[in-house]
């Protein structure tokens, strides 16, 4: 059941600080942790765009003022003692000032056996792949190669979904989708599209689709 609060009802700390985790509002990947202060709160939620209070330099930044990359603010909760914050946004850019999507890139600890697979996951390797080129990979090879032949495995790959779909061969369709993701996947990297790119996207025509359905309700 959701609550709706006020700021007086938040419990800030003995420095009138809170702390606010940014989460990005389509991939729900953790972006940022940050502190507000009452003021700073007050500015996120008249302006629609984070701004936070900063420890170190005691005083307010609005995220992007200076880099444009803002945080467009989607929703705020708190937890259940009230004394954190959870900051859903749709970002313009990264949200990391050393220019990666999220602040959190250093693992410390994985579970191989709870490591279960994603396509970010997947997009973060096929990134480590370009960077490295590792002998003997697959994906190396591509790179090597460069665009031309990445696009003409993304073309050969839709001819091979299109025959198994048209067979009607689930199972076959099934693996030649996987194969079409992966080496379309290959082409984004190489073109420096990110997820976040597609997510905003569909996200957009999401929006558009559903304004085109309440409008055809209303006639």
């Amino acid at each position: 059941m959701s609550i709706v609060i006020e700021i007086k009802d938040l419990k800030f700390d003995e420095k009138g600080l809170i702390p606010a985790i940014v989460v990005d509002a389509l991939s729900k990947k953790v972006l940022t942790l940050a502190y507000m202060n009452e003021e700073s709160l007050n500015i996120t939620m008249e302006q629609k765009k984070t701004c936070f209070f900063s420890r170190s330099r005691g005083q307010l930044w609005l995220k992007g003022e200076t880099s444009g990359n803002y945080q467009h603010v989607v929703s705020i909760t708190a937890d259940c003692d009230r004394d954190a914050l959870v900051v859903e946004v749709e970002k313009d850019g990264p949200a990391c000032h050393t220019g990666t999507e999220s602040c959190f890139n250093d693992k410390i600890y994985i579970n191989e056996d709870k490591n279960e697979f994603s396509l970010d996951g997947l997009y973060d390797l096929l990134l480590g792949r370009k960077e490295t080129l590792p002998e003997g990979s697959y994906t190396t090879y591509l790179f090597k190669k460069g665009i031309d032949k990445i696009l003409k495995k993304v073309g050969e790959e839709c001819t091979e979904v299109i025959i198994a779909g048209k067979a009607n061969d689930k199972a076959e369709t099934i693996y030649e989708v996987a194969d079409l993701c992966y080496h379309v996947m290959v082409m984004m990297v190489e073109m420096g599209i990110s997820l976040e790119d597609i997510r905003r996207e569909l996200s957009s025509r999401h929006v558009i689709d559903h304004k085109v359905k309440q409008e055809k309700m209303t006639k």
